[in-house]
């Protein structure tokens, strides 16, 4: 793998929907029960345009693009982010999309540094996505 990764390579562009039902499951599997992400009424309350998937999933489809570019999820050594803008997700069976791209940054020392471009609808919603993925065998 290390050999075909050079600087400025750019991953494939995977593109995950996310619906209601999904943050539903989600909060199951998390415990993050907090109503900004299945109830409009109080999320429009609190200042949100509606209801908003959880960071960590947003979080977690980034991490998942990288396992899959990677091949194996143990190659994935390190994945921060700074959450910047909410995923918001209508009430209707189509739900939003999240597009994950990725450029390799940099390639040394048996890793690849991995910067991540996440968006929905054209908006940036996590900023400094980056990760290290363990490149040789």
């Amino acid at each position: 793998m290390a050999e075909e990764l050079t600087e400025g390579t750019a991953l494939p562009t995977q593109t995950y929907p996310i619906t209601r039902a999904e943050l539903i499951a989600y909060a199951g599997a998390s415990g993050d029960h907090n109503p900004i992400h299945w109830s409009d009424r109080v999320a429009t309350a609190v200042g949100l345009p509606g209801v908003v998937a959880h960071g960590m999933l947003t979080m977690a489809l980034g991490g998942r693009a990288l396992a899959a570019w990677a091949g194996d999820p143990a190659r994935v050594r390190e994945y921060g982010v700074r959450f910047t803008r909410p995923v918001v997700v209508p009430d209707d069976d189509e739900g939003v999309e999240v597009t994950v791209d990725g450029v390799v940054g940099a390639v040394g020392d048996g890793r690849a540094r991995i910067d991540l471009t996440v968006t929905c609808a054209g908006t940036k919603v996590l900023g400094q996505a980056r990760a290290s993925v363990a490149v040789d065998d």
